[in-house]
């Protein structure tokens, strides 16, 4: 049997829950509506770019080779350093070369004399020729020994030609200004005319990048040409910014010269060049970079962060503050990244008040203490 006073302690325990759940259902204070941030949409002009990852590559690019063989005699650079058009690289030993021009030059003092001969002869034939004293037989050969001479004196002429370009040759200079790479052959190898590779030179300024454009993006391109939304279809070039590997923000500019006549059916891509200065000759041939690609004309654009963007279940949303304070859901269409922003491509006019932060504490229908902020026209980029 319980004892009277533990009877009493129950009973007075059973009171004070009774009054407590009766204070509960008749309604405590409710709790003040939570806080939240809120701001209007970023509302300015925008165009829309796409980035791409391509490879620089010289315009202009030569392997240097001899025209005529020979042992190397002298190497007129060091590696790795600037050149310009014309410099003097390597020299072939032109003593061989030398001698032929001599004897070329022997080969046309000889036929120019039997050439004047034969002039004389042919001369005195044709004088003696109106009087009837030589036979038409002796005619013909004094005519026939002047023509043979012309003729060799013709061949002797193309073989100096010949000898002379020979010795210009032993001299193998660059053909355009550049970079050039180390040297191939070592002084005294035997250089083969037209095939040994003795170095090379690329050309820095200006520099071409070359990057791929996939289909669908193509696409996209091809359609806004045809309805006139992109600056090209002005006459203008479609201008580009490069970012670097070790950037986060890209600075240089250039402008796209060059788009390809066919789709890649293997990778199914289509290949673009765009050009850029390179004065002080940083950028360098095989790098890589991402060219940012304008897809627009510049319109108005609405803008917001993009953690003021939830999605239900298919579709992407946004929280709307109406004039009581209360949350909606808005059901928007977004675009690409820009200025730190997400772009919304519709379901929103620019004039409405968004949940921006604290998304995760408000619920459509739910009354909230909106705290005002102004979104900076432009945010730091991310990387992404």
């Amino acid at each position: 049997m319980r004892s009277p006073q533990s009877v009493f302690v129950l009973s007075v325990l059973l009171l004070s829950f009774a009054q407590g759940g009766t204070a509960r259902a008749q309604g405590a204070p409710g709790q003040a509506p939570p806080p939240v941030t809120v701001a209007k949409p970023v509302v300015k002009d925008i165009i829309e770019r796409t980035d791409f990852i391509g490879r620089f590559e010289a315009i202009d690019q030569v392997d240097i080779r001899a025209r005529v063989t020979g042992y190397l005699d002298k190497v007129h650079f060091q590696d790795g350093t600037f050149v310009k058009a014309g410099d003097l690289l390597f020299t072939i030993d032109p003593r061989p070369y030398r001698n032929t021009l001599e004897q070329a030059q022997s080969a046309v003092t000889s036929a120019q004399v039997r050439l004047e001969f034969a002039q004389s002869d042919l001369d005195r034939a044709e004088q003696l020729r109106r009087t009837g004293n030589i036979a038409d037989q002796l005619f013909d050969q004094r005519r026939q020994a002047f023509l043979t001479g012309k003729a060799e004196m013709d061949r002797a002429q193309a073989a100096l030609r010949q000898a002379q370009l020979d010795v210009e040759f032993t001299e193998v200079k660059s053909p355009l200004s550049g970079r050039i790479s180390r040297k191939l052959v070592s002084e005294g190898n035997l250089v083969i005319a037209n095939q040994t590779i003795l170095t090379n030179v690329l050309s820095l300024d200006p520099i071409q990048f070359y990057f791929d454009v996939d289909e669908r993006s193509f696409l996209a391109f091809s359609r806004q040409t045809q309805g006139g939304t992109r600056t090209s279809t002005n006459g203008e070039k479609n201008e580009v910014t490069l970012t670097l590997t070790d950037e986060r923000l890209g600075e240089l500019k250039g402008e796209v010269d060059f788009v390809d006549n066919r789709l890649d059916a293997a990778s199914g891509t289509i290949r673009l060049r765009a050009v850029f200065d390179n004065k002080d000759m940083f950028l360098t041939p095989g790098l890589f970079g991402r060219v940012t690609v304008g897809a627009s004309d510049p319109y108005k654009g609405i803008l917001v962060p993009d953690e003021a963007i939830s999605s239900d279940q298919d579709r992407r949303v946004v929280y709307q503050v109406d004039e009581k304070n209360v949350v909606h859901l808005k059901p928007v269409r977004i675009g690409p990244r820009i200025d730190g922003y997400r772009v919304i491509r519709d379901g929103l006019t620019g004039n409405e008040t968004l949940v921006v932060n604290g998304i995760v504490r408000v619920r459509p229908g739910m009354p909230i203490t909106p705290q005002m902020t102004t979104l900076p026209p432009v945010r730091e980029r991310n990387g992404s």
